[in-house]
């Protein structure tokens, strides 16, 4: 039986059924649901639990082209959120594990993101609107609602953030991280990149000069299940040698006990255009 047929997504359903429109439909932990390729226009991330309205959000987008990944609770949400690119988020404001708000406030201010996020929520008050918009929301919508509505509100929120920054780019001294591209550089030099380096450059570049504790690294990459043993020093081990081998100045630091820094030499930059 599809998923839909009864209002609901059953979890297993998500997990193991491919839908025949040509779509595909894969783990509600946060798998990407992959819309038809024709007409490919934004990709979001869903954080709600309702999986009534997940599954209404997924007719909906799916059928105007668009490609979502879905996170049931909020600490799924941000990492997906810190580990992927996406045009925009939705947000529900009550969620398992952590409430949509704090999700918010950890991706601008732990995070640096400044991904669109509208948040979707039940809760109209003037008090409760005002909390979303400083925790960092873009806009807000309260349930119940029209879906073209949400849609032209994401596509606008989209517009902007493509307005203000269209290709941002990461630079401390003479490495550069493209945003848009994903493409590494130092002194003019591309770097090969697996993701999972690239994701802890990128979250270095973005708080250098300081330092980033080991359990932000971690969390970056696996949320808040790390794998077992000492993943982390490898994959660091790997960037340092992508980043570093080449070149007579070092940019990646170990600091004893605490985690690494990505820093520039004396009278280098470190900034964001």
């Amino acid at each position: 039986m599809d998923p839909r047929e009864s209002g609901t997504i059953a979890a297993d359903a998500w997990e193991n059924r491919r839908k025949t429109r040509g779509g595909q439909v894969s783990d509600i932990h946060g798998a990407t649901m992959q819309a038809t390729e024709e007409g490919l226009d934004m990709r979001l991330l869903v954080i709600e639990d309702n999986r009534q309205l997940v599954a209404n959000l997924f007719d909906y987008f799916e059928s105007r082209g668009h490609v979502l990944d879905v996170a049931p609770d909020g600490i799924t949400g941000l990492h997906l959120a810190t580990t992927q690119v996406y045009d925009a988020l939705i947000l529900d404001w009550m969620l398992p594990r952590m409430e949509g708000p704090e999700v918010l406030r950890r991706l601008r201010a732990e995070h640096g993101s400044d991904v669109p996020v509208i948040m979707l929520t039940a809760r109209d008050e003037l008090p409760d609107k005002i909390t979303g918009f400083r925790a960092g929301a873009d806009d807000y919508l309260t349930k119940p609602f029209a879906l073209p509505e949400l849609e032209v509100r994401l596509d606008a929120l989209r517009l902007r953030a493509h307005g203000r920054s269209p290709r941002r780019r990461l630079q401390v001294a003479d490495l550069v991280l493209d945003l848009a591209t994903l493409e590494a550089q130092r002194g003019g030099q591309v770097l090969h990149l697996y993701p999972a380096c690239r994701k802890l450059l990128e979250v270095l570049m973005r708080a250098s000069p300081a330092a980033v504790t080991r359990q932000q690294l971690e969390f970056a990459l696996w949320g808040d299940e790390p794998p077992d043993g000492d993943l982390l020093r490898s994959h660091v081990y790997e960037l340092r040698r992508s980043v570093d081998g080449p070149f007579d100045h070092k940019l990646v630091h170990t600091l004893p006990r605490v985690g690494y820094r990505l820093a520039p030499q004396h009278g280098e930059s470190t900034h964001v255009r």
